[in-house]
């Protein structure tokens, strides 16, 4: 049996109790890519952690809702995470997109606004940028639909060839009303106004939600620990979980929790639904 762990900070292990205390109010909101599925060099292939979708299966039940909160795409986070006509997960969704798209797993049902003009006009011009710029050999570009990202892991020096895209990407999403979001060695351009804790936060006010919990591991995880921090000031527990990496800090110094990656994740959601069980 996983134990739950205990928080460092008081905040985290109030949130920790009320969540435990009112789980039928709660919601449990996690990234996906480095909390809920490993870093790979390839965003295609990465895959949630095997044992992720039967720990969500014994916890959902068990709270008001599970939000899966991911820039990516909401059907790419449904098809990599498995989480389609699983028993127990029908309080499952995921915000795809930073909460442009919704997907309900207890109706399939994928709800989402039409793209931003501009991100097709980032892509059209992406390549040529590149390849003026000269940042190397290795940079990846993922389609997202309503964004664009520019992966450097696979470059000959990913920090240096991250450093060198950061202005010009910049400058290019400004052109075109667009902003840039850093992760872990990849630069994404998107829509403004789209970030995760403007969609966690609309999630957990409209569940009304009584405690909450959130698990991310990267840069673009700062402004739902931020969400959480807002709720907690406005009565509502929280606990912050870090899904740790050595190449980001930011989120571990803020966090309650720091658990060991996915397999640390996957540890917590089954040592919760044990504990509600």
């Amino acid at each position: 049996m996983d134990l739950l762990p205990t928080p460092a900070t008081q905040a985290g292990r109030d949130g920790l109790a009320a969540l435990l205390s009112r789980a039928h109010t709660a919601v449990i909101g996690l990234d996906f890519d480095g909390t809920l599925a490993p870093i790979v060099a390839d965003p295609e292939q990465a895959r949630a952690h095997p044992d992720a979708v039967p720990a969500l299966a014994a916890l959902a039940p068990r709270v008001a809702s599970v939000a899966v909160v991911t820039g990516r795409p909401a059907a790419v986070a449904v098809r990599h995470g498995g989480f389609a006509d699983v028993p127990g997960l029908e309080h499952l969704v995921v915000l795809g997109h930073y909460g442009a798209e919704r997907w309900q797993a207890s109706t399939g049902e994928l709800t989402a606004p039409p793209a931003h003009p501009g991100v097709a006009a980032v892509r059209a011009e992406l390549p040529g940028l590149l390849e003026r710029v000269g940042a190397g050999q290795g940079i990846w570009i993922e389609e997202k639909g309503r964004a664009v990202a520019v992966h450097t892991r696979r470059a000959d020096d990913p920090q240096a060839a991250f450093e060198a895209l950061r202005v010009p990407l910049t400058d290019l999403a400004t052109r075109h009303g667009l902003i840039v979001e850093p992760g872990r060695l990849v630069l994404e351009l998107r829509p403004p106004g789209m970030d995760k804790g403007v969609a966690l936060l609309d999630h957990v006010r409209a569940t009304g939600a009584g405690a909450v919990l959130y698990a991310g591991d990267d840069l673009g995880d700062l402004p739902a620990f931020a969400a959480v921090e807002k709720l907690r000031s406005d009565g509502v527990p929280g606990v912050l979980v870090c899904s740790g990496s050595a190449e980001v800090t930011e989120l571990a110094e803020r966090a309650d929790l720091v658990v060991d990656g996915p397999e640390g994740v996957v540890g917590l959601l089954r040592g919760l639904a044990a504990r509600l069980g």
